[in-house]
Formats: structure tokens, C-alpha cells, sequence
């Protein structure tokens, strides 16, 4: 299997990366400084804008199935940072005409009363909260074939331990009311999915 992985050097990507490489995959590894890539069996570093949406639909012509990883960058305009990236992923899935596994964010998930996420989350958080609910909407939109997978309230770099939960859109903390999950982990979640999809045109979770 060969995976399209769009921004492959962040904090999720390279660990998707990884896990799909450690699998035997084949990864397509797209960046917008490929020279900084390590050489790997199975990599092949490419360059690519994710919001040109015919670049990244070349980019899939040969991948089975392409897994959108990029973070807006902080320029003070979430939202329409947000909307252009979507906007190249739909392009690119649907130009290829190639399944997508598309990484949001914990604010496109509903508290277990039905409050979004995106409406409760500190001020500071609340702009790209509501930016990724919108993406998602364009996304849900449009005629992609996709899986949307979102993280917990909390993640990063840590333990590779196979152990974790599976939800839907409900946001999930565990007996002591954390919701995190470490990148390791969320890179099994989604590669597991980009292998045999079970969440098409969904939003799902995935927590300790």
C-alpha cells in the first residue's frame, strides 16, 4: 500500500509516517522542505503547497490513499488558513479520485451533552476550534471520500503503547476526566483506518 502523507515532517505526520513505514507501507512523504528529510526504505520525499489542490491530486495519482496531517500556521487567520487547506485536500481527493484520512482538531467534537467543543474550549483556543468545525463542514460537503479522524483534548509526543479507545464524535476522557492520547498511538488509530476504513464520511476519536 502506498500512502500520500501531507505534511510529513509535523508532530503527527512523521509518527504516521513511521508507523506506515514500520508496517511495510509505501510513503509518499510531502513537506514544503523535502531536502530535510531523512532517507528511508519506502520514502520518497516530495514538495508540495497542500493548497493547490491539482498539485496534490498529481501528487495521489499513484498513492492508494492520501492522509492530510498540516496545522494551520499561525498567520492570525485560522479560518481561512483552514478553509484553504481543506479546500486543497478535496481538490487533491477528488481530482485523484483517492480515499483522504484527514486530521482535524478536538474542537470539531461534541461534548457528551451535545455542546461543541469549539463553544466551551478557552479564549485562546476558541478561533482555531471554530475554524476546524467550519473545514469540516466544507469537507462533510463536498464529495470526497473521507475519514475524519479528531484528537482528544491532549496530544503529543510519547509512549507507543497500542492500548487506546475508539469513539465517534463524542469527546472522550477517561475515570479521571482527561482526554489525551499520545502521537504514537494516534499514528496506529489512523493508519488502521487508512487500511481498512471503518469510519467513512465521519468524524471519530480516539482517547486512553
Amino acid at each position: 500500500m502506498k500512502l500520500l502523507v501531507i505534511g510529513a515532517s509535523g508532530m503527527i505526520g512523521s509518527r504516521v509516517t513511521e508507523e506506515a513505514l514500520g508496517r511495510g507501507h509505501e510513503v509518499i512523504a510531502a513537506v514544503r522542505s523535502p531536502e530535510a528529510l531523512p532517507a528511508k526504505d519506502g520514502l520518497t520525499p516530495l514538495k508540495l503547497e497542500v493548497t493547490d489542490g491539482a498539485a496534490v491530486a498529481a501528487a495521489a495519482k499513484d498513492a492508494d490513499v492520501i492522509v492530510g496531517t498540516v496545522s494551520p500556521r499561525s498567520t492570525g487567520n485560522p479560518a481561512q488558513e483552514m478553509e484553504d487547506i481543506m479546500k486543497g485536500y478535496v481538490a487533491g481527493a477528488t481530482g485523484a479520485g483517492k480515499p483522504i484520512v484527514v486530521v482535524g482538531g478536538a474542537g470539531t467534537l461534541n461534548l457528551p451533552d451535545g455542546t461543541p467543543v469549539a463553544d466551551v474550549v478557552p479564549e485562546a483556543y476558541a478561533a482555531e476550534a471554530k475554524a476546524m468545525r467550519a473545514a469540516y463542514a466544507l469537507l462533510d460537503a463536498s464529495d470526497a471520500a473521507y475519514s475524519f479522524i479528531a484528537p482528544p483534548g491532549e496530544i503529543a509526543p510519547g509512549e507507543k503503547t497500542g492500548k487506546f479507545r475508539l469513539g465517534g464524535r463524542e469527546y472522550l476522557t477517561d475515570a479521571e476526566g482527561n482526554s489525551r492520547i499520545s502521537a504514537e498511538d494516534f499514528a496506529i488509530a489512523l493508519v488502521d483506518e487508512a487500511e481498512a476504513p471503518k469510519h467513512g464520511r465521519a468524524i471519530f476519536t480516539v482517547a486512553y
